[in-house]
C-alpha cells in the first residue's frame, strides 16, 4: 500500500496488521520504535477482542500503558495520532490538574465526562455530514417559501380526481417558484434579504462558569432549567446566503436522532476510548503533611477506580470505563514509577522507556514526517512569492545546534527545533517580501552565521533558544 494510496483513501482499521500501524505512525513520528510496537499491540488487541465470544469478550481487559521518556520526544503525539488512526474518543489530560475529592479544582470523573460529550460530538458531526445533501434541500424549500409565500388555497377549493386536468396559468405560482430557485442556485439572490425567526439563547453564557471548579454544575443546571425557560423565537433579518446556512442547520438536526447519537457514542467510548494521562510523574511521590502536593496520593487513589474500570454517572448516562485505554506518560526525573501507589501500577502492566533525540532523529524530524517543519515554513514564505531551499549540511547543522542546546540547558526533546527554526528565519521572514530576488539558500554557513552569537553565549541561549 503506498502512501498516496493511504491519502486518498480511508483507512480501515479491521485490516491493519500491528506492523501498519506502526508504518502509518511513522509518517507522524520519527523514531520511538518500542513504544509504537507497544501501541500498535494495543490497538490490534481490541479489534481482536471484538471477534471473541460475548463471555469471554467482557473478560478481555485492555493493557494500560506507562510512556517513560523526557519532553518533546514523541509521546503525546504518538497517543494521538493511534486515535485519530483508530478514530476513536481520544482525550489528553493533566494528571496535576486534578484534585482529589475535597478540595477545590476538578474531579477525576470529569474525565470520563469530558470523553464523553467529545465522543458525542464526534458522532453528531459524522451524523450530520450524512444528511447535509438532504438538509440542504429541504432548506432551499423553506427559504423560496419565505422569498415567495405560496398562495393562500382557493375558497372551498378541494382538490378532486380530476383537478390535474385543469389549465395551468403559464405564470403560475411553482413556475415562478422554479425560476426563483434557479436564480438562488447561480446566486443572483445573494444580496437580497430575508426574514427569519431565530432562537434566542435560554440562558446566558458564563453566568456560573467564573465560579472555578463548577464547570460540570453549571452544565446539569443548563440542562434542568433549560426546558423551564425556554428561548423565544426572534425575527431577524439577514441576507439569503447566511439564512441558507442557518436553515441547513436547523434542518440537519432535525433529521438526525440525538438518543441514538449518545447511544453510540456512549458505545464507543466504553468500547475504543483512549485516555492519555500526561504528567503522572507528578502525582506520584509519598504524601507531605502540608503543602501544595498534599493531595497527589489522594488524586492516585482516586484514578484507580477510573482505570481499574468503574461506572461513572454522566449527564448522558452511565458511562463504564471497563475498556478504555488508559496511555500514561511522564518525564519521571524526580519521581519513579514505582513511587506510584502499588494498586495504581498495577493498572498499567506495560512500560515503555523512549529514548533521547539523536541527531539523525532532529535530521529526520526537519524532513520525514507529513507536516515537517521544513516544509510547513517553506509553505508559508512560498505565500510572499519566496523560494527557501535548505541543504543538506544546512539541515544538519540546525540538527547539531538543537543537540547541542539541550544538552546545555534544559532537553526539550523536538520542540527545540521551534525556536531554532524561528530565530533563524526571522530575518526572512521580516524583510523576505521587499527582497527582490526571491530565492534563499539555508546552507550550514548561513545557520552558524545566524546563530553563532547565542550558540556561543549560553545565558543567552539559556533565554532565547
Amino acid at each position: 500500500m503506498t502512501h498516496q494510496t493511504r491519502d486518498n483513501e480511508p483507512l480501515n482499521l479491521n485490516n491493519l496488521t500491528p506492523r501498519q500501524i506502526v508504518e502509518e505512525l511513522n509518517r507522524y513520528v520519527i523514531g520511538q520504535k518500542d513504544a509504537k510496537r507497544m501501541v500498535a499491540i494495543a490497538l490490534r488487541n481490541r479489534w481482536r477482542r471484538q471477534q471473541l465470544s460475548p463471555d469471554l469478550r467482557d473478560e478481555v481487559m485492555p493493557k494500560n500503558i506507562i510512556m517513560i521518556g523526557p519532553t518533546g520526544v514523541g509521546k503525546t503525539e504518538i497517543a494521538r495520532r493511534l486515535a485519530k488512526l483508530a478514530e476513536a474518543p481520544f482525550i489528553k489530560v493533566e494528571a496535576s490538574k486534578f484534585t482529589e475529592v475535597g478540595y477545590v479544582g476538578r474531579d477525576v470523573e470529569s474525565i470520563v465526562r469530558d470523553l464523553t460529550e467529545l465522543a458525542i460530538n464526534m458522532v453528531k458531526t459524522r451524523r450530520l455530514d450524512a444528511v447535509q445533501q438532504k438538509a440542504e434541500q429541504h432548506a432551499e424549500e423553506r427559504l423560496l417559501d419565505l422569498l415567495l409565500p405560496p398562495p393562500p388555497p382557493r375558497p372551498g377549493y378541494t382538490e378532486g380526481p380530476d383537478e390535474s386536468a385543469a389549465p395551468t396559468p403559464p405564470d403560475s405560482y411553482e413556475t415562478t417558484k422554479s425560476k426563483l430557485r434557479l436564480k438562488l442556485r447561480e446566486g443572483k439572490l445573494d444580496e437580497r434579504t430575508v426574514e427569519i425567526e431565530v432562537k434566542e439563547r435560554s440562558l446566558p453564557v458564563g453566568v456560573i462558569s467564573n465560579i472555578g471548579g463548577l464547570d460540570d454544575l453549571e452544565g446539569n443546571l443548563r440542562d434542568m432549567l433549560g426546558g423551564m425557560f425556554q428561548g423565544k423565537n426572534k425575527k431577524r433579518l439577514m441576507k439569503v446566503p447566511e439564512a441558507l446556512k442557518l436553515l441547513t442547520q436547523e434542518e440537519a438536526q432535525k433529521l438526525i436522532d440525538m438518543d441514538d447519537v449518545v447511544r453510540e457514542a456512549v458505545t464507543k467510548v466504553e468500547q475504543t476510548g483512549i485516555v492519555f494521562l500526561d504528567e503522572i510523574d507528578k502525582i506520584a511521590g509519598r504524601e507531605r503533611t502540608m503543602g501544595p502536593d498534599v493531595s497527589r496520593e489522594g488524586v492516585q487513589r482516586d484514578l484507580l477506580p477510573i482505570v481499574e474500570g468503574c461506572t461513572v454517572n454522566t449527564k448522558h448516562g452511565p458511562v463504564l470505563t471497563d475498556h478504555v485505554l488508559f496511555i500514561a506518560a511522564g518525564a519521571f526525573h524526580v519521581a519513579k514509577p514505582s513511587d506510584l501507589i502499588p494498586e495504581l501500577q498495577g493498572r498499567f502492566p506495560i512500560r515503555v522507556e523512549l529514548s533521547p533525540l539523536s541527531k539523525d532523529d532532529f535530521v529526520r524530524i526537519l524532513t520525514e514526517p507529513k507536516g515537517a517543519l521544513v516544509r510547513q515554513y517553506q509553505a508559508l514564505l512560498a505565500t510572499e512569492g519566496l523560494t527557501v531551499h535548505f541543504t543538506k549540511d544546512g539541515l544538519e547543522e540546525i540538527a547539531d545546534i538543537a543537540v547541542q542546546v539541550n544538552e546545555r540547558t534544559e532537553n526539550i526533546g523536538a520542540r527545540r527545533l521551534f525556536t531554532i527554526m524561528e530565530r533563524l528565519l526571522e530575518q526572512i521572514s521580516f524583510e523576505g517580501p521587499e527582497w527582490p530576488d526571491k530565492a534563499v539558500n539555508i546552507t550550514a554557513d548561513y545557520v552558524r552565521e545566524r546563530l553563532k552569537d547565542v550558540v556561543k553565549d549560553q545565558d543567552l541561549s539559556r533565554y532565547i533558544l
